[in-house]
């Protein structure tokens, strides 16, 4: 009986030949029978791919047996065995599209040069336990993400897509923060590596990024410490719980009854996502599917 899984990663390192990795990458998940989302850039690669566990497995061994990418961060949850409705592998400038790649550095040693430091969850616990209040959690993420879950307190952007990011700072919305412990963070880490350093690079003088991201957080804590609500996924899955008592932040976008669930709006054609209660759903007809990574 096949069992399901899903695999997200990413590994920030530079690629001389992307297109090389792009064509290996494709290969590798067709004969593994997997679908789902890879990037390629110069900057690395950035994946989220579903499919039989035994077969996901090999390969992850595969995809590890690169040298370049023999330290990525594998992250793997539950699928529906239709998390995917295709396999889609892509060369582009970045792998997180902030729309600056010239201001990425990436080394194989260091990966993204001069982002933020890197706090486990607990260190993110203790950090807040000896800071308080003074420390600051910053979305990285669309602002239709975190509609239905984020920390408690986190500031949280008018982003509608990650490119949206760099104006936004640059717009001094936000410089009040600067001399704050700010705690960046995403659902597996990747934008946070580049956003905490474009902060850095902007005058934020304390900048953190939740290691894993909220991933790693749910793993370690689940519902039982900072974080709040549901969490927004990529896939055919829209949303997940790290338990069964995830508190309900959403709130409908046509009632206002609490929800945490997420679907095309207006219909099932619409380009756009709102927060939709399960009632309202059923009487326009929409469903909820697939969507792309920022």
């Amino acid at each position: 009986m096949s069992t399901p899984k899903i695999v997200l990663f990413y590994q920030f390192t530079p690629l001389a030949d992307p297109e090389a990795i792009r064509l290996w990458q494709q290969a590798l998940c067709e004969q593994h029978g997997l679908r789902g989302r890879i990037i390629v850039s110069p900057h690395g690669i950035n994946g989220t791919v579903g499919g039989d566990i035994r077969q996901a497995k090999r390969y992850v061994r595969a995809t590890r047996s690169y040298p370049a990418f023999a330290a990525a961060d594998m992250k793997w949850s539950d699928g529906t065995g239709e998390d995917f409705p295709r396999l889609s592998v892509r060369v582009r400038p970045e792998i997180v599209t902030f729309g600056v790649p010239e201001e990425v550095r990436v080394t194989a040693e260091d990966g993204v040069v001069d982002g933020g430091a890197r706090l486990s969850p607990r260190d993110v616990h203790d950090l807040v336990a000896a800071r308080g209040e003074d420390v600051v959690f910053f979305d990285g993420r669309n602002r239709i993400e975190a509609e239905i879950g984020r920390f408690s307190g986190a500031v949280v952007t008018d982003a509608q897509t990650t490119r949206d990011f760099v104006p936004l700072l640059d717009s001094g919305r936000f410089d009040h923060l600067k001399d704050r412990p700010v705690v960046t963070y995403c659902t597996g880490g990747v934008r946070c590596e580049v956003l905490s350093g474009l902060m850095r690079a902007r005058g934020f003088r304390e900048v953190y990024q939740l290691d894993g991201g909220i991933v790693r957080y749910g793993e370690e804590f689940g519902d039982d410490g900072l974080w709040e609500g549901s969490l927004y996924v990529f896939d055919s899955r829209m949303t997940v719980e790290f338990s069964e008592h995830a508190a309900i932040v959403g709130t409908c976008a046509r009632c206002a009854s609490p929800t945490n669930e997420v679907a095309n709006y207006p219909d099932i054609l619409g380009r756009e996502l709102a927060v939709l209660c399960a009632d309202c759903r059923q009487e326009m007809g929409t469903v909820a599917v697939e969507r792309s990574a920022p």
